[in-house]
């Protein structure tokens, strides 16, 4: 029962996390910056705060006793994560979606569990070291084969010609995957937060939407301001009153609902497995949410006729589960 409860929140993080990216499908006839103002105020901002104000009433009375250099070190984590989402976009058109999903997905996985592993004393000497490490290299192998499945069924689908630039979008992927991994370094980071949190009373399971709040202000600020930024630039503050808009809003929300979902549920398991929470369970919530969204992407019919880069990408998915199960025996040794 003790780590009964950790994983299942994973599980559910999981299917949140491989859930929201639905919502970009429905974002006519808004803009993508006005959608995206919509979107991170609710995910970033709203929906954190009420949960974690609703639990943890004291909330702005433990960050502002928490030490300040935690606090402006997760704002950092949680901005320079913003930039890496933004250049997420602009990596797609030179080496295609898969390939950007596959090297951003592999690089902020294992960075982002690597970091936090070897910010703890004695990480090498833990038992759960080399499971750690064989759990994130079988990560990698999984995301790579389901890549690879998703640039042939890219080849088979679509056979436009693409962006000769190759080397500059690699460059952008991978710059992309690290700063993606900061993500998880701040909520690690954002410990100090959490652990006050607990001082004042507050359950373990709890007291990590206190670290959250804090990451996503900085994640906020970076991403809100560029929406903003190309709001003016594109002059489309008027698709905002767009009558038949209300359907974008309404997927905004729940994007952004599920989003920080998420990264709540994920937080309060992570918190449960003690220190070495987010150096397991951020790659299990990364790995298993790629299981989900391209489940959403078979049934929305983004695998017909396309039946070898499918049975590939199922070899793939079980190699991400069979992760899974070796992260998680490095928590019970």
């Amino acid at each position: 029962m003790e780590l009964f409860l950790p994983f299942l929140l994973l599980i559910f993080a999981s299917f949140f996390q491989g859930t929201f990216g639905l919502g970009m499908k429905y974002m006519n006839p808004m803009s993508w910056e006005s959608w995206w103002v919509i979107h991170v105020l609710v995910a970033m901002i709203l929906f954190p705060m009420i949960w974690a104000y609703i639990v943890i009433p004291d909330l702005f009375d433990i960050i502002a006793s928490s030490p300040k250099d935690a606090i402006y070190s997760a704002m950092l984590y949680g901005f320079l994560w913003g930039i890496g989402g933004i250049m997420f976009g602009v990596s797609v058109p030179y080496i295609g979606l898969s390939l950007t999903m596959g090297i951003v997905m592999g690089l902020a996985g294992s960075a982002g569990s690597l970091i936090p592993l070897f910010q703890i004393e004695n990480a090498t000497s833990q038992p759960s070291f080399p499971y750690i490490i064989g759990g994130l290299i079988i990560s990698l192998i999984g995301v790579a084969i389901t890549a690879k499945a998703g640039i042939d069924r890219d080849k088979l689908i679509n056979s436009s010609s693409k962006s000769k630039n190759i080397l500059k979008g690699l460059l952008i992927a991978v710059t992309c995957g690290l700063l993606s991994s900061l993500l998880n370094v701040g909520f690690a980071n954002a410990a100090p937060i959490a652990e006050k949190a607990q001082e004042f009373g507050v359950i373990t399971r709890n007291s990590s939407l206190a670290a959250w709040v804090v990451v996503l202000w900085g994640a906020f600020i970076m991403n809100f301001t560029y929406a903003v930024l190309l709001l003016f630039k594109n002059n489309s503050w008027s698709t905002f009153s767009l009558k038949n808009s209300l359907n974008a809003y309404k997927w905004s929300l729940i994007a952004g609902f599920c989003w920080f979902a998420a990264l709540g549920v994920y937080g309060q398991g992570a918190a449960l497995l003690g220190e070495i929470g987010p150096v397991i369970g951020w790659p299990i919530l990364l790995g298993l949410s790629l299981i989900i969204s391209n489940y959403w992407a078979y049934n929305a019919g983004e695998w017909d006729n396309a039946q070898k880069p499918f049975n590939k990408l199922l070899i793939g998915l079980f190699v991400l589960i069979i992760s899974a199960v070796v992260l998680g025996l490095g928590n019970s040794v």
